[in-house]
C-alpha cells in the first residue's frame, strides 16, 4: 500500500503530460501507429477530465481559430456522406475524424506543462527518435533488404515523421533552447540519412525546403556564427548524406527516369509514376461528377478500382489518389478541399504574426514547429497523404496542439501539482 501510494504522489498531472508528451514525440518514426493509441487515449482522458472539472478549458484565441478550421473540416465530410445517403457506408472512414475533434481537448490539458518543459521534451525525444530510427533504417536497408520504414510499416509516413523530428533537432540547436548542439546535429543528419535510406523522394524535397526555413528563421543567430565555419558544416552534411544514401539517391532517381520514358515513350501506366498519374486523372475525374460535396470518404477505394479497369484496363486498388487535397476534393468536393486548406492557413497565420513580432526563443521554438509541419505535409501531399492515416493524423494534432500552445498560448497552473521532474532543470 505504501509503495501504491507513493507511485500516486508521483503520477502527479505535471509528470503525466510529461511522460505522454515524450511518447508522443518520441514514437511516430519508431513505433509508428502506437502513437495513435498514445494520443487518441490521451485525449478521451482529457475529456473526462474536462467534464469531471479536474481541468479548466483553455481559450486562447489562435487555438479557437484553429479548432474552427478543423471542425469545419470534420463537418465537411459529414455532410459529404449525408448528401451521399451513405452514413453506413462512411461510418468506419468518419470515425478516424474523433482524433481532429480531440484538439482542442488535448490542447487545454496539454498546456499545464511549462513551456520551457516541453519543449526540451520536444528537443531530446527527437534526438532520440533519430538515432533509433537511424539504427533500424539500417538494419531494414542492409539486412532486410527493403526501404527504411521504422516502425511505421511504410516508407512514406516514416521518412514524413522522421522528417518533422530531424526539424525539431535542427531547430534545437539553431534557436539556443537546448545546451547540446553537437548532439543535435549528429541527430539530424543520422534523422536524414534515414530518410534517404527509405527511399521517398518527396519527402527528400520537404526535408530540404523545411532546413531552408529553419535557417531562415533562425538568421539572426546565424550571424554570429563564422560564414566559413557554417559552410563547411553544410558541406560536412551534404557529404556524409550523399556518402550513405548515394545507391539509394541513385537508383531512386533511376526509376524515376524509367517511369518518365516509359510514360511518355509507350503510354505504359504500369508503373510507379504512371499509376500515380492514373490515379490522378481518376481523381479529376470522380471529382467533376460530384464537384460541391463530393462522393464520401467511403467511396475511394471502389472508385478507384472502378477507374482502373474502365479508363487503363488494370486491376489495382488503393486507399487514396496520392494527393492529399485531390483525395479531399473526390470525398468531401469544393468545401471539403476548403476546409482542409483553411486548417493549415490558419496554423501558418499564427506561426506568422508570431515570427513577425516576437523575440521570445521559445514562443519562435512553437512557431518554427508549425511552419515545418506545413511545409513538411503540404509538400509530402503532392505525391501521398495528407490526413486519413493515423499516424498522420495523430501527428498533425500533436505539432498543432503543442507549437499553438508555444508559440502564442498561455499556460494553466495546478495547485495540485508537486515539483516537477529533473526534465525541467
Amino acid at each position: 500500500m505504501t509503495r501504491l501510494s507513493s507511485i500516486r504522489q508521483q503520477l502527479t498531472p505535471s509528470r503525466v503530460n510529461i511522460y505522454f508528451s515524450i511518447l508522443c514525440f518520441f514514437f511516430p518514426p519508431v513505433l509508428g501507429s502506437v502513437v495513435s493509441f498514445v494520443f487518441n487515449g490521451g485525449g478521451l482522458w482529457s475529456v473526462l477530465l474536462i467534464a469531471s472539472r479536474k481541468r479548466r478549458f483553455n481559450v486562447d484565441r489562435p487555438m479557437i481559430a484553429l479548432t474552427v478550421a478543423i471542425y469545419a473540416y470534420c463537418a465537411a465530410n459529414l455532410i459529404a456522406s449525408i448528401v451521399n445517403n451513405s452514413i453506413v457506408r462512411d461510418a468506419p472512414h468518419l470515425i478516424p475524424l474523433v482524433t481532429f475533434l480531440f484538439f482542442p481537448i488535448s490542447y487545454s490539458t496539454w498546456s499545464i506543462t511549462p513551456k520551457a518543459t516541453l519543449v526540451r521534451i520536444i528537443v531530446l525525444s527527437s534526438m532520440a527518435a533519430c538515432f533509433v530510427a537511424l539504427l533500424l533504417a539500417i538494419f531494414q536497408q542492409y539486412w532486410l533488404g527493403m526501404r527504411a520504414e521504422g516502425g511505421a510499416g511504410n516508407a512514406i509516413v516514416f521518412a514524413q515523421v522522421l522528417c518533422l523530428a530531424v526539424m525539431m533537432c535542427v531547430a534545437g540547436a539553431l534557436s539556443g533552447v537546448e545546451r547540446h548542439r553537437i548532439a543535435l546535429i549528429c541527430a539530424a543528419l543520422g534523422g536524414a540519412v534515414a530518410i534517404v535510406y527509405s527511399g521517398t523522394r518527396i519527402v527528400w524535397l520537404a526535408l530540404l525546403i523545411s532546413g531552408i526555413a529553419v535557417l531562415l528563421i533562425n538568421q539572426q543567430r546565424l550571424r554570429g556564427w563564422n560564414l566559413a565555419r557554417l559552410l563547411l558544416l553544410l558541406a560536412a552534411v551534404g557529404i556524409v548524406i550523399a556518402a550513405f544514401g548515394f545507391q539509394t539517391i541513385a537508383e531512386r532517381l533511376d526509376f524515376l527516369r524509367s517511369d518518365w520514358d516509359a510514360l511518355g515513350a509507350r503510354g505504359d501506366y504500369d508503373t510507379s509514376m504512371g499509376i500515380r498519374i492514373a490515379l490522378w486523372e481518376i481523381g479529376l475525374k470522380a471529382f467533376r461528377e460530384m464537384p460541391v460535396f463530393g462522393h464520401g470518404a467511403g467511396a475511394t477505394q471502389l472508385l478507384i478500382k472502378q477507374g482502373f479497369q474502365d479508363q487503363f484496363a488494370l486491376s489495382l486498388g488503393f486507399s487514396h489518389f496520392h494527393n492529399g487535397f485531390l483525395t479531399a476534393l473526390v470525398q468531401a468536393g469544393i468545401l471539403g478541399v476548403v476546409t482542409l486548406a483553411a486548417i493549415f492557413v490558419v496554423a501558418a497565420r499564427n506561426a506568422a504574426l508570431v515570427l513577425r513580432n516576437r523575440i521570445d526563443p521559445i514562443e519562435r521554438f512553437g512557431a518554427t514547429m508549425i511552419v515545418v509541419l506545413v511545409i513538411t505535409y503540404l509538400i509530402s501531399a503532392m505525391t501521398g497523404i495528407l490526413v486519413g492515416h493515423d499516424i498522420l493524423d495523430s501527428v498533425l494534432m500533436v505539432f498543432l496542439v503543442s507549437g499553438t500552445y508555444l508559440a502564442s498560448g498561455h499556460q494553466v497552473s495546478l495547485a495540485e501539482d508537486q515539483a516537477l521532474p529533473s526534465v525541467t532543470q
